[in-house]
């Protein structure tokens, strides 16, 4: 019996649990995790070293050190090499001594900062919008723009190539969600003309620059659709910006259009632009509704301001310095012409800031991964199920940093190491499923 403590409180009675339950507790018995194990295994067996997670020494450039060694680095999104100006820098020590650290708290609770404002002031300038607004996280820009703008009543189309951020921000939505061929816009034209009627607003979301293939949207169609059937267009410019036109302004310079005639904007800041987090940009009731109803703005700490202020910093250096974006342009033609040239698989690729190069076997794709980091050169693989089943990638990023000599050298190697290993059979198909 149970012994009476005081106050008729008692000590609570054994749960009994059997070895079943109690495993079920247990971390280890998740699928994921037996999957990620089997997956080690196989790759351990095969003398295959986890590429992942590298400890990266000082900044991460065209070149990075990595246990003391130096890498030709094609694998950081610091497409227009701002990220190691001294502007940039002393812009963030400075709103380091104004503001401190951290804002610590939401700007709804702890209040605005003057360097949020004027951050979002140049964004809403850049697309000729009425307003903008900054999140701490690019990821949960999508996620909480798209899962509260819509609801029930309503249709989400997404490319099928769409990233991680705008798929989970439609499931929690609740509104229909349907994808539709990556960059086929009678494929979207179809499914608006066959549902449209059937919901009271309807959001297409695409990317500007998609960053497992390197290919850009069709802007101008998009708009044209999204105007004949009165649906909303969101362009999602996380790998454009800084990326697409003559001076880094993104898709609507790239494709030539005004800027207003898109209804969403959105971008991250961690790549051209030097920071972390995301922006939306458009017009003022959208603007003050995600101000209001946007959970990863109003549930999430302020962005830092030494985080905006050195992206606001980087963007006017972006907007200054055109030759960067010229000399971005030129490597990543340069990069796509001889890749190909070399026999390699780069599927759609235009050869902006990323290209990448299809191997197939996702045992094979992270083996030349370890091979070319003997060689110097330091990229990672995108394996299933990021990627279909035999699609598997090494993505490279380009920047206007590299040399045309890097490039060339690590076309050759790469070219080497597949003609080398062409004839071997890594079997991960029997293995794993794939």
């Amino acid at each position: 019996m149970a012994q009476s403590l005081g106050n008729n409180a008692r000590t609570p009675e054994p749960v009994e649990t059997n070895k079943s339950i109690r495993k079920q507790a247990d971390f280890s018995t998740l699928q994921v995790f037996q999957e990620m194990e089997s997956y080690r295994s196989v790759t351990e067996l095969m003398g295959i070293h986890n590429p992942f997670f590298q400890q990266i020494e000082g900044r991460a450039g065209p070149t990075v050190s990595i246990d003391g060694r130096d890498y030709i680095n094609f694998s950081s999104y610091d497409y227009l090499g701002l990220n190691g100006l001294n502007e940039v820098a002393e812009a963030a020590k400075q709103a380091i001594d104004q503001y401190g650290t951290s804002v610590s708290a939401s700007r709804p609770t702890a209040g605005n900062r003057l360097i949020h404002r004027e951050l979002e002031a140049k964004l809403a300038d850049l697309y000729q919008a009425d307003d903008a607004l900054v999140f701490v996280s690019g990821h949960s820009t999508n996620v909480s723009t798209i899962g509260d703008l819509l609801g029930p009543k309503d249709l989400v189309l997404y490319d099928a190539l769409s990233h991680n951020s705008i798929i989970v921000g439609t499931k929690l939505s609740g509104a229909t969600r349907k994808s539709f061929l990556h960059n086929d816009l009678a494929d979207l034209e179809n499914h608006l003309q066959k549902s449209r009627h059937q919901y009271e607003r309807v959001l297409i979301v695409v990317e500007g620059l998609y960053s497992m293939d390197g290919d850009i949207s069709d802007l101008s169609g998009l708009i044209d659709i999204k105007s004949r059937f009165g649906a909303w267009l969101m362009v999602d410019e996380a790998h454009s910006l800084g990326v697409l036109g003559a001076r880094g302004q993104g898709i609507f310079e790239q494709a030539g259009v005004d800027p207003r005639q898109v209804d969403i904007w959105m971008g991250t800041l961690s790549k051209t632009l030097c920071g972390c987090g995301g922006y939306i940009a458009g017009n003022r009731v959208l603007i003050e509704i995600l101000k209001y109803q946007a959970s990863g703005f109003m549930y999430s700490v302020g962005m830092p301001a030494p985080v905006a202020a050195a992206s606001m910093r980087a963007l006017e250096l972006m907007q200054q310095l055109p030759e960067r974006v010229k000399r971005l342009h030129s490597n990543g033609k340069l990069f796509l012409k001889t890749a190909r040239q070399a026999g390699l698989d780069t599927g759609n690729s235009q050869g902006f800031s990323v290209v990448p190069v299809i191997i197939g076997d996702s045992l094979r794709t992270v083996k030349i991964c370890n091979l070319l980091m003997d060689k110097g050169i330091f990229t990672i693989p995108v394996t299933y199920p990021a990627v279909p089943m035999q699609q598997a990638r090494i993505r490279f990023f380009i920047t206007s940093e590299h040399s045309a000599e890097k490039i060339i050298y690590t076309i050759e190697a790469l070219a080497a190491l597949l003609k080398e290993l062409e004839d071997q059979s890594f079997g991960l198909s029997e293995m794993l499923g794939e």
